[in-house]
């Protein structure tokens, strides 16, 4: 059997903050945008995985969603509790340098982990957790 992610998706409130975020901060593509306002998915990945895509999707996009629970899910999005990516890349400083300068929240700056990795945090404008690892060789 072949099984491998093709799609991963994460909920953001603001597609243009969040697809200035992932194009000019992480260099991602922009693969695909369709839809409009509160119905728009936005498919973006890095270039060197073509077979890998992120979509930023609405949150409580399906209309059968209560009012509470539409309500709850917005809460969790603003506490940047419903979703995270673990990305990583063989130049955690420089990375770390161009996504601090594009004005991203910092959560956790370069540090060594005891668990054999260097990684730093951000949140992207949605308040998703985006860890950057760079494996220690």
């Amino acid at each position: 059997m072949d099984v491998r992610l093709y799609i991963c998706s994460l909920a953001v409130d603001d597609h243009d903050k969040a697809v200035a975020f992932y194009r000019d901060a992480l260099g991602f593509e922009v693969r695909g945008d369709v839809g409009a306002g509160r119905m728009r998915w936005v498919t973006v990945g890095p270039p060197s995985q073509p077979d890998v895509n992120i979509l930023l999707a609405p949150p409580a996009a399906d209309p059968g969603i209560s009012p509470s629970d539409r309500e709850a899910i917005g809460d969790l999005l603003a506490k940047g509790l419903l979703g995270w990516l673990n990305f990583s890349t063989p130049d955690l400083d420089g990375t770390f340098e161009r996504v601090q300068a594009s004005g991203a929240e910092v959560v956790q700056e370069p540090m060594d982990q005891p668990y054999g990795v260097r990684d730093c945090a951000f949140r992207d404008p949605a308040g998703n957790l985006i860890r950057i690892t760079q494996t220690r060789r």
